[in-house]
């Protein structure tokens, strides 16, 4: 966007308080994710959410998001920020660095994704992580309880949730992401949904197992993309009476044209990794999926893309050291081991690898309908009076009606 634009400055003016306090100065146009689910839903669009392994993601994803001037959220999960160089607490920072250097105007929320959850000292841990994270600048956070039974996820989910600020963001998931043929059930969904709105908690997207996997898919194993956009849209048709949608995620290695479906069963937000980690590693990749291709039993590095031939031999003699197949998704546990070696290639390197991802990114954002999304966030903050973004929805239910022993798995121990 124009950053002097009237739209523009309106948005300035109307961001998260927390953003307000760290960067009231600066024109940036990071904003909350509720404001931004609420744009695409205006635009029938789908926002990208681009993990940042190395913090080049972050500027090649805002380059690509102000030339199409659409709305994205820059991510990062609760395991990637220990193996990876990008992390809570300098994201934002490159954020600002990378937004300042374009001279601003890309809109974009920070999103803590797949924040893991797995019992009640996670709960008391998050409460306090994650309050320093949104302190320091995340817009929008993602609670992952989806690995215990449905019960104990609500509950979860329901308790730390009840804790963070409701002008920010909100994604929660029901359904431990596995791999095609592993599916969240509609009874799962508005059991789990339906709870947390009975007790007064509205997420905006709600993330499930649908077929996809994190990671690269090795056909030469037998593995095939397999999101179920049937069961997808049966579940965001149950759920859309709660004012959720359906957060895509292991979007690495689907053709770009089956992604460009989506918007028709219900998903406004889609994950993307793997494929910008191919990028600045110079992996080949399939052109139509971002897969990276395995055929000969490792990854084949080319040499004229990503980052020099001697720091990749360099990586895979690490891996090799550390007992990681060369075609396994353990290579993303170099990250942090090499995120400065990244940062040190020579420019022209630096430069190839942030053209690809953000062609790439724009790539997606055409898939996702979702240029010109920047327009309609700054719309749906022009309507309301001041920063605050927390939704105006109903409760539909009562408390009463979500308990242990009605859970579609029981748990409740």
């Amino acid at each position: 966007m124009d950053v002097n634009s009237k739209g523009y400055q309106e948005l300035l003016k109307k961001r998260p308080l927390n953003v307000q306090a760290n960067f009231g100065t600066e024109p940036m146009g990071l904003v909350s994710g509720r404001d931004i689910l609420a744009a695409n839903k205006k635009a029938n669009s789908i926002v990208l959410a681009a993990n940042a392994r190395h913090p080049l993601v972050i500027k090649a994803v805002l380059q690509a998001a102000k030339k199409k001037n659409a709305a994205v959220l820059i991510e990062l999960a609760k395991s990637e920020s220990t193996y990876c160089g990008a992390n809570y607490e300098n994201i934002p920072q490159y954020a600002l660095k990378y937004s300042a250097e374009m001279g601003h105007g890309a809109v974009f929320g920070l999103h803590v994704d797949h924040y893991a959850i797995k019992g009640q000292d996670d709960v008391l841990k998050g409460v306090k992580q994650l309050t320093s994270i949104t302190a320091g600048g995340f817009t929008s956070v993602a609670i992952d309880a989806s690995h215990l039974e449905d019960y104990d996820n609500f509950v979860a989910t329901r308790s730390i949730c009840g804790w963070l600020p409701t002008e920010l963001g909100l994604e929660v998931e029901v359904g431990e992401i596995k791999g095609p043929g592993e599916l969240s059930t509609v009874e799962e969904a508005t059991y789990y949904v339906g709870g947390l709105n009975a007790w007064g908690i509205f997420p905006d997207y709600l993330a499930i197992s649908n077929g996809s996997k994190h990671g690269t898919y090795d056909p030469a194993a037998g593995q095939m993309e397999g999101i179920d956009l049937q069961r997808t849209k049966d579940i965001a048709d149950a759920i859309e009476p709660y004012g959720v949608t359906i957060a895509q995620h292991g979007i690495s290695g689907t053709p770009l044209d089956k992604c460009s479906t989506f918007r028709k069963y219900g998903i406004r937000k889609g994950n993307v990794a793997t494929v910008f980690q191919n990028v600045y590693l110079g992996l080949k990749m399939d052109p139509d999926t971002g897969n990276a291709d395995t055929n000969g039993g490792s990854y084949t590095k080319l040499p004229d893309h990503g980052i020099s031939m001697e720091l990749w031999d360099e990586i895979v003699k690490a891996g090799d050291e550390k007992g990681y197949s060369r075609k396994a998704g353990d290579y993303k546990k170099l990250n942090l081991s090499f995120c400065d070696k990244i940062f040190a290639e020579p420019k022209e390197i630096i430069d190839r690898i942030v053209d690809e991802m953000e062609w790439w990114a724009e790539r997606y954002i055409d898939a996702f309908e979702a240029e010109g999304s920047a327009e309609a966030v700054a719309e749906v903050m022009a309507e309301r009076p001041d920063q605050n973004a927390s939704p105006d929805r109903k409760i539909l239910g009562s408390r009463s009606d979500y308990r242990a022993d009605n859970a579609p798995n029981k748990g409740g121990k």
